[in-house]
């Protein structure tokens, strides 16, 4: 890929395109649930000339029962199980840099996987229940949510959005979760996967769920929540999640369960700040820890203040892409055996991350 070299979910690998649309709500109008046209001289513009008075974009996904349906008839047993990687015979391994969750808390409910369609083809992230007004909220990344394709262009809010908390082994053991709506900051939409700087700090969203098959709200189905903390200190010992379908740079622990996105990986670890390369610079606020969680694990919290005994912390960012850095914690090349991998991602903050999530718990 063009852009950032580090970018570690793996369903942006094929060219395609298709028709676009967008409904962008101003903040009072989210409040009300209701679309209005925006006024003239709103600014700014997204790349298909809609226009939106706050930096919020709430998109529109499965909102009836007929396309909830259509989301849930596409994803056959055969479908997600075509999104695991197969397995190996290596033996076991964990390390702080990578291991299974094992723990049956309220973080192995709160945190699943997230399933897509992205320009025609399928695809899987992760994302985590937040705590939230209307019960139905999860945080991703943004490019779990929108994407353009391999050359930047066609950005297209990826469809048959469907969330599976608790995933494993294709078990989906607290029901599935068909998404209602995408939220995402204006900037993010405008994504040409060539400008990290610009854009990397916006790689971050919330989606709106439908109820499961028994009517309940996710936050209800799973019992818990996640915190959310908004201008946390970045430099912080942390937890990260994710459903990843490869071990980034480890061939000993490749086709491992929790490495197949069959099951939940974690890592855990003090965090460094990635300011990109020369080539590729990253906006300030780039942060993560040791991690060889690959492809897959793209949307998956951040934690800090996290209690291992209750499964309960507060989700500081996400996960968006590896980065590497020598013993000094200067960054070094990919592939490079005296380099540590960290999986890095955008720190939520009041200026942008604060809005999207008003914007979904009022949906």
């Amino acid at each position: 890929m063009s852009q950032t070299p580090g970018r570690i979910d793996g369903h942006r690998d094929r060219i395609r395109s298709r028709a676009r649309t967008r409904i962008v709500l101003t903040t009072a109008v989210l409040a009300a649930g209701t679309a209005l046209a925006a006024p003239a001289g709103a600014a700014p513009a997204a790349k298909d000339g809609a226009a939106t008075t706050s930096r919020v974009v709430v998109h529109p996904e499965a909102v009836t029962a007929a396309q909830q349906q259509a989301v849930l008839d596409h994803w056959t047993p055969e479908r997600m199980a075509a999104l695991t990687t197969p397995s190996s015979d290596n033996p076991p391994k964990a390390a702080p840099d990578g291991a299974p969750w094992t723990g049956a808390d309220a973080l192995s409910r709160t945190v699943g996987r997230l399933f897509f369609t992205d320009h025609g083809e399928d695809g899987s992230c992760t994302a985590t229940v937040v705590n939230s007004a209307n019960r139905s909220t999860v945080v991703t990344a943004g490019h779990c949510v929108n994407s353009p394709d391999l050359l930047g262009e066609n950005d297209e809010w990826l469809s048959n959005e469907m969330f599976v908390p608790g995933y494993r082994d294709g078990l989906a053991p607290f029901g599935r979760f068909v998404a209602r709506a995408g939220v995402a900051d204006a900037t993010w939409l405008l994504n040409d996967e060539q400008n990290a700087l610009k854009y990397d700090a916006y790689d971050q969203a919330f989606l709106v769920l439908n109820t499961n098959a028994a009517g309940q709200r996710v936050q209800d189905a799973v019992g818990a929540a996640q915190r959310i903390g908004f201008d946390r200190p970045g430099s912080a010992p942390v937890h990260e999640f994710g459903y990843p379908r490869e071990a980034s740079g480890d061939p000993t622990r490749r086709g491992l369960p929790e490495y197949t996105g069959a099951r939940l990986a974690h890592c855990v670890g003090q965090t460094r700040e990635y300011p990109g390369t020369v080539e590729h610079p990253e906006p300030r606020g780039e942060w993560g820890a040791p991690c060889v969680m690959g492809g897959g694990s793209s949307g998956g919290p951040r934690v800090a203040d996290f209690d291992p005994s209750s499964g309960i912390g507060t989700v500081v960012g996400d996960n968006t892409q590896g980065a590497f850095f020598d013993s000094s914690g200067r960054v070094c090349a990919r592939g490079d055996a005296a380099c540590t991998r960290h999986l890095v991602g955008p720190q939520f903050t009041s200026a942008i991350t604060k809005p999207l999530y008003k914007a979904a718990e009022r949906s």
